[in-house]
């Protein structure tokens, strides 16, 4: 049986890098996730979350995505070899803390194996726990497509 996981990571006091709690409990309230699917805000934490990846053979990361030429608003979809370019990139501080989660997964026979990185181009990365108004326009579009994700992950 495949075991689905939404990870949010980032933080919530730094604008648009806090866009995944924010599109997690709006998943939540929706009940348009499978019960069995589990949910979690990571946040800043790091290697605290290997035990999330118990049994996982699909993950699904959110997250604030700095992407190069991306216009701030941009929904951006990471997969397969485009990941670790992706997180060699430090735009942030739990950038840090993903990279070692991924690669301590490896040594540890707990890396899932399809990967999936979903988020949104950040316009601003200020103090402040609303997301900017191109960020937050874009959420319910990011709901939708993690929703088509667990939808494919299932399938396989």
């Amino acid at each position: 049986m495949n075991k689905t996981l939404i990870l949010g990571v980032g933080n919530y006091l730094l604008t648009d890098d806090g866009l995944s709690i924010h599109v997690l409990e709006r998943l939540q309230a929706s009940n348009r996730i499978p019960d069995e699917i589990q949910m979690v805000d990571g946040g800043t934490c790091g290697l605290d979350l290997l035990q999330y990846l118990e049994g996982v053979s699909n993950l699904i990361i959110i997250d604030a995505v700095n992407r190069k030429n991306a216009a701030p608003g941009t929904i951006i979809r990471l997969s397969g070899e485009q990941i670790p370019a992706y997180l060699s990139l430090k735009i942030s501080p739990h950038d840090i803390g993903l990279p070692d989660l991924l690669a301590t997964a490896k040594l540890r026979d707990l890396y899932p194996q399809r990967i999936v990185v979903l988020g949104i181009s950040p316009a601003s990365l200020e103090l402040g726990v609303e997301l900017s108004p191109v960020v937050a326009a874009q959420v319910d579009t990011l709901i939708n497509l993690i929703i088509e994700e667990v939808i494919q992950s299932e399938a396989i």
